[in-house]
């Protein structure tokens, strides 16, 4: 048997790949374990930006807490592929809009959160359409 046809080495240099590739793959992706995934709460404000970006979109609006003061939120939501699915498109939302978001925070407390489901000024709601479920609780008016 010759060097080139030794199934040993395939298999070596196969392996010696998986395992460099395993920490690449593994951090790929995260989980949603810094959010409260049993708490929602609603928030009203003004697009500041929306970013239709993978490996997830993000909204930042400002929003006014119940003692008046503006916070600034970033909102994790879904890949644009899974948001396309459910009915979203990269320019369904400007900065400048008005939006109610039904969200998870975060568990540190930061004005941070995922996306469950938003309203638009126009009444169209929209879900998240990922893994992290829906949003339980409906929109106040």
């Amino acid at each position: 048997m010759t060097k080139r046809n030794c199934p040993h080495g395939r298999i070596l240099i196969a392996l010696a790949t998986l395992t460099l590739a395993l920490p690449v793959l593994a951090s790929a992706h995260h989980s949603f374990a810094p959010y409260e995934p049993d708490v929602q709460i609603q928030l009203d404000g003004t697009v500041t930006r929306f970013q239709w970006t993978n490996p997830h979109v993000y909204i930042e609006i400002e929003a006014a807490s119940d003692d008046g003061r503006i916070s600034k939120w970033l909102i994790e939501g879904a890949n644009p592929g899974i948001l396309n699915r459910v009915g979203w498109k990269w320019n369904l939302i400007d900065a400048g809009d008005t939006v109610s978001i039904i969200v998870s925070p975060l568990r540190n407390g930061e004005p941070g959160a995922l996306l469950k489901a938003i309203r638009l000024a126009d009444g169209t709601e929209l879900g998240n359409g990922g893994p992290a479920g829906p949003a339980t609780i409906p929109f106040g008016d």
